[in-house]
């Protein structure tokens, strides 16, 4: 869905979408097991700048989403459910509109201001952000997860192996006779 800004000069533009698995690229280990469905509108604010900046036109978009994704454990990389659930509060302003503005600091809410090229945004590419951030760094199958031998890739947690871990490196024997 395009949301476009000449759209939301009339009106408030409104959307309940639904995504199918699959429709939106989150990248190489996520994959989207439910559809992702979002609710919320998009609203046009105008900042009036004054002088030669005239007035901007800032897209913002409030809404909810959901939907639940597969990552692997960051151990046995056996794949893990996780929920997505996030509500979001989003303002675009137009790229370059910034450019050359000389910034002492960077205050939050500036730090949260993403911009949009040309007519307006896509919001599959806000969803797609969105997703991304709520998932956590590692994920685990379970705390007591005992992951993959080093040395033969087996999964510890389903079968042994006879690995032995490989002898120290003999330059290092020297060192284990020095007492401290």
């Amino acid at each position: 869905m395009f949301i476009d800004i000449h759209d939301l000069e009339l009106r408030a533009v409104e959307f309940d979408e639904e995504f199918c698995p699959g429709k939106i690229d989150l990248g190489p280990e996520v994959h989207q097991l439910t559809p992702l469905n979002a609710q919320g509108k998009g609203e046009l604010l105008t900042e009036h700048r004054g002088g030669r900046a005239g007035n901007i036109e800032d897209i913002r978009l409030i809404g909810h989403l959901s939907t639940e994704v597969q990552l692997p454990c960051a151990r046995c990389i056996e794949p893990v459910k996780h929920a997505v659930t996030r509500s979001f509060d989003l303002l675009y302003r137009p790229q370059g509109v910034d450019a050359g503005q000389e910034e002492l600091s960077v205050t939050q809410a500036e730090a949260e201001i993403g911009y949009y090229v040309g007519d307006g945004l896509l919001l599959e590419d806000v969803l797609r952000e969105q997703v991304l951030l709520t998932l956590p760094i590692r994920v685990v199958c379970r705390e007591e997860c005992r992951g993959l031998c080093p040395y033969c890739g087996k999964n510890l947690n389903h079968e042994t192996c006879s690995c032995k871990p490989e002898s120290t490196d003999t330059r290092w024997d020297a060192l284990k006779n020095l007492k401290m």
